[in-house]
């Protein structure tokens, strides 16, 4: 199993604004969905704001906290999680949640999404690169 690292966590600025995160790629997310609140393309975002419980779970993943929760311009909201990779727990996570809470609608951006918004607004919007500052 590949190691849980937490080197990158901390705060970042987004665009005048200091949040934390876990990690840059989600720091770099969060540039985006910026971006797309400025032009009119989302109303707003939000960092980790809600925990889904799966109730009746006694072992193992029992709860689940998506990245981002999103509120598109005509009122309705969607949650974004940002996947480097898929271990065990984060794919029973994902599973757990669409039988649990199958009206809530999750995306999720993996690797090669990532790599390409990077590739294509990654400079536009000075993505960082490792460590805060």
């Amino acid at each position: 199993m590949r190691p849980i690292t937490r080197s990158n966590a901390g705060h970042y600025d987004i665009n005048g604004c200091r949040h934390y995160f876990r990690s840059t790629w989600e720091a770099n997310y969060a540039l985006y969905l910026d971006f797309l609140r400025k032009r009119g393309d989302i109303f707003t975002w939000e960092y980790e704001p809600d925990t889904f419980w799966f109730e009746n779970i006694r072992r193992g993943v029992r709860s689940y906290l998506p990245d981002f929760m999103i509120m598109n311009t005509d009122g309705s909201h969607e949650y974004h999680e940002v996947k480097g990779y898929m271990d065990a727990q984060s794919r029973t996570k994902i599973k757990r949640m669409a039988k649990y809470y199958p009206t809530v609608k999750l995306i999720i951006i993996d690797s090669k999404q990532y790599q390409d918004l990077k590739n294509k607004l990654g400079k536009l919007l000075k993505f960082y690169e490792g460590k805060p500052k």
